[in-house]
């Protein structure tokens, strides 16, 4: 199957769509191939060979697994030695236009070819697990380009984007891993008072669930909600007895429920958060679905 996947190499470095065109190539030896600059982005993929590359006046040897992204207007070249020993890539070249309507439609599209517009970052590495989970999904990508199948064209874009927002993905949780454990963490914290509204969620009790001390908790909590602990605790709380006292539950049986001490600080966080007692409250929505 990958055999028939392959393109026979040419030379040219124009592209024929105007959105992305991939390749697969395989040849035991390529023509030298002189410096150009290219006016779409270049994602290339290096599987195996004897092969440099050369990025305006730097040289970078190159290893499997290796991933090269090439910004609009940067010279460049692949520096291959003359050998028997196979050389093997993927070229992934995406248009300005076509990478611009992705970014419109999410940032994140994005950040691998600002890193190399913005900073030079051109050059990533893999290991032998992510590099066959990018192979995988090119050859997904290649092999529907060349297939006549229903809903080719709808399935094409979909594996495009797919491909793209994997490779950044990839990346930046690899160069973000403290901001990603933090999110892991919020999201865990907020899954978890959200299904134990009715028990202790103290800062002290969420310190010893999560193995973390109080004073993280409460600043990834304000960092990622803007709001303390307490304070997205107690809404939740007010929302919970809101839809009881609406569901015909006590009031005193709900506010003890959840946590209030007594009805003097209920009936205060309530008039807070609602502009009206409990009772008032009840009774203005039953006007209002009568």
């Amino acid at each position: 199957m990958k055999k028939k996947l392959q393109t026979a190499f040419t030379t040219r470095q124009y592209m024929l769509s105007k959105d992305f065109e991939i390749y697969y190539y395989n040849e035991k030896y390529t023509s030298k191939i002189e410096m150009h600059t290219h006016n779409y982005y270049e994602f290339y993929f290096f599987i195996e060979g004897d092969v440099q590359i050369q990025i305006e006046n730097e040289i970078y040897p190159l290893k499997c697994g290796d991933m090269v992204i090439i910004p609009p207007g940067r010279r460049h070249r692949a520096v291959v030695e003359q050998s028997n020993c196979p050389y093997r890539r993927f070229v992934f070249w995406v248009s300005r236009e076509y990478a611009g309507n992705l970014m419109e439609q999410s940032a994140e599209y994005g950040y691998l070819m600002q890193q190399a517009q913005v900073q030079g970052k051109l050059i990533y590495s893999h290991d032998v697990v992510e590099f066959n989970t990018i192979q995988y999904k090119i050859f997904q990508l290649i092999e529907e380009t060349q297939m006549e199948r229903y809903g080719r064209e709808a399935r094409i874009p979909l594996l495009v984007s797919d491909l793209i927002l994997h490779l950044n993905r990839e990346i930046y949780e690899k160069e973000h891993p403290v901001k990603i454990k933090e999110e892991n963490l919020y999201q865990n914290l907020i899954y978890y008072i959200e299904q134990n509204l009715e028990e202790d969620l103290s800062l002290e009790k969420l310190s010893s669930v999560f193995f973390v001390s109080r004073y993280y908790i409460a600043h990834i909590f304000k960092e990622q909600a803007g709001i303390s602990v307490h304070q997205y605790i107690l809404k939740k709380r007010m929302q919970a007895c809101r839809e009881a006292i609406l569901g015909g539950e006590n009031i005193s049986k709900v506010y003890e429920r959840y946590g209030f001490q007594d009805y003097s600080s209920f009936y205060r966080a309530f008039r807070k958060e609602y502009g009206m007692s409990p009772k008032e409250y009840r009774e203005e929505q039953k006007v209002i679905f009568k």
